[in-house]
């Protein structure tokens, strides 16, 4: 939209406050700051949605890889045909295998829930999602009786590194008393933390061998953890897979292992972005009101430029001009307001929960620790064209009222 100079100077006046017309500007003006908040909520929230997403699946799926090759009842004899047929299948880039088994830990009288997780010595030191607080993961060495815990767990149970957990198997061996459970004491060589509550505060990973020992079962796995080129296509990728391991193990993805969570996540991103986006209505609904008024305190003006020679076209984009301009500006403010809020959005967060004396990120509800954040720039120049797309059709009916405004019958009694 192209203004000649004399439209620009006209747009530029009625920007400014005139003489009696503070009130049009106020009005003007809150709608600016409307338009700010509802963009920057917009993505404030789609971004932590995003991060939210973004953290579980690569926490979860860093400890878990894309999908898991599951015997039945727990075990895998033939693992090591599977390993073969896994690590031959194309599009995956990595196998290995994996024991993993709900169990009980103690500690001078404390019993927590554990899950303990047996995995090879070169995954346990590759694994980049499992964040060192104390301690070194290199000592986790087969049938070196050591292993490593989760932070929260070592907070629950009052654990140092070097302090001995025993981890009580109930499947333990038969006697002519009846089943005794198997307990074995082990050392804490390390203490990690992954990010995700209930990772932290239940896992306990040693090396597979041990894992073994514990459990009673031999040259025996429990699945084959198996990542992939594409996690989106898991599905497709790992399809001849399955069809080679039915009978004997089934394949489950990511998504079905999480199915409920990442749903959830989902339906919430929709209906905020929903929610939200009607701040912004609201924030258009004030342009809209505030070009009327605008339209209406200037009609004796708007009739002398039109007896002056100005076209119906001209008012038209002045008054587009006007509205459009207060939506740019509470969409570029907006932008800044909610990169500022992400970037300190932690420390938000600390302000408000010391400031009012509640816990608002409790772990233990929120899965992960920390706020996260991961901007969409798709997402971002939607929101953005959304503010000025809502802005421009606000400009419409002011615009032409403008435009239609009768010359003659304004100016008959001046």
């Amino acid at each position: 939209m192209i203004l000649s100079r004399y439209e620009r100077m006209i747009a530029k006046r009625y920007l400014l406050p005139g003489k009696g017309e503070g009130f049009i500007f106020l009005v003007a003006g809150i709608s600016l700051v409307a338009v700010m908040l509802g963009v920057a909520a917009l993505i404030i929230v789609m971004s932590v949605m995003n991060g939210f997403r973004a953290e579980l699946f690569d926490k979860i799926v860093g400890l878990n890889g894309h999908a898991v090759v599951q015997g039945y009842n727990g075990r895998l004899p033939d693992w090591r045909n599977v390993l073969k047929e896994a690590k031959a299948t194309p599009g995956v880039t990595n196998a290995t295998p994996l024991i993993e088994q709900p169990l009980l830990g103690t500690y001078q009288g404390r019993v927590e829930a554990l899950l303990v997780r047996g995995m090879t010595v070169n995954d346990i030191r590759s694994n980049t999602t499992m964040k060192v607080l104390a301690g070194k993961l290199d000592a986790l060495t087969p049938n070196s009786g050591k292993v490593a815990i989760g932070s929260r767990l070592a907070e629950n149970l009052g654990i140092t590194l070097g302090s001995r957990i025993t981890i009580i198997n109930p499947a333990g061996r038969a006697t002519p008393f009846g089943t005794v459970p198997r307990e074995i004491s082990y050392e804490v060589a390390a203490i990690f933390e992954i990010g995700v509550y209930d990772y932290d505060k239940a896992f306990v990973v040693m090396p597979m061998e041990d894992a073994q020992t514990l459990l009673l079962m031999g040259d025996v796995v429990a699945m084959i953890e198996v990542e992939t080129v594409n996690p989106d296509k898991v599905q497709d990728i790992l399809a001849p897979l399955a069809e080679k391991v039915a009978g004997r193990a089934v394949v489950n993805d990511w998504r079905q292992m999480n199915a409920s969570l990442f749903e959830a996540l989902a339906v919430e991103r929709v209906a905020m972005f929903v929610v939200l986006s009607i701040i912004v209505l609201v924030a258009v609904f004030n342009i809209l009101s505030s070009l009327i008024m605008l339209v209406r305190a200037k009609t004796r003006d708007i009739a002398i430029l039109r007896t002056m020679g100005a076209s119906r076209g001209g008012l038209i984009k002045i008054f587009m001009t006007v509205g459009v301009t207060i939506g740019t500006l509470g969409m570029v403010a907006g932008m800044v307001l909610g990169f500022i809020f992400l970037f300190f959005r932690q420390a938000v967060v600390n302000a408000i929960q010391f400031i009012t004396g509640q816990n608002l990120w409790d772990p233990s509800i929120r899965f992960l620790t920390e706020l996260p954040s991961k901007p969409d720039p798709v997402e971002i120049a939607i929101i953005c064209l959304m503010a000025l797309i809502f802005s421009f059709l606000a400009t419409l009916y002011p615009a032409f009222k403008a435009a239609n405004t009768d010359p003659v019958q304004v100016l008959r009694y001046e």
